[in-house]
């Protein structure tokens, strides 16, 4: 699943889910539309949150990650 994300000044919007990228892109005409000349977009991949835990993630990027409970 994909997500459009489009930021335009000090609002951001995510459109979707979307199945493929270019499901996104192919709406994305529509959505700039009601959009300034300088708004900034991306379309970002979803993962799901059971495939791999925030820990996972960051073992992943080589990043440590230390909980303590209070």
């Amino acid at each position: 699943m994909y997500l459009l994300t489009v930021k335009d000044g000090l609002v951001t919007r995510h459109v979707g889910p979307y199945v493929t990228p270019k499901d996104a892109s192919e709406d994305l005409d529509r959505i700039l539309s009601s959009c300034s000349e300088r708004a900034h977009w991306q379309i970002h991949a979803l993962e799901s949150p059971s495939q791999r835990s925030f820990s996972e993630r960051l073992i992943e990027r080589g990043q440590v990650c230390t909980l303590a409970a209070s």
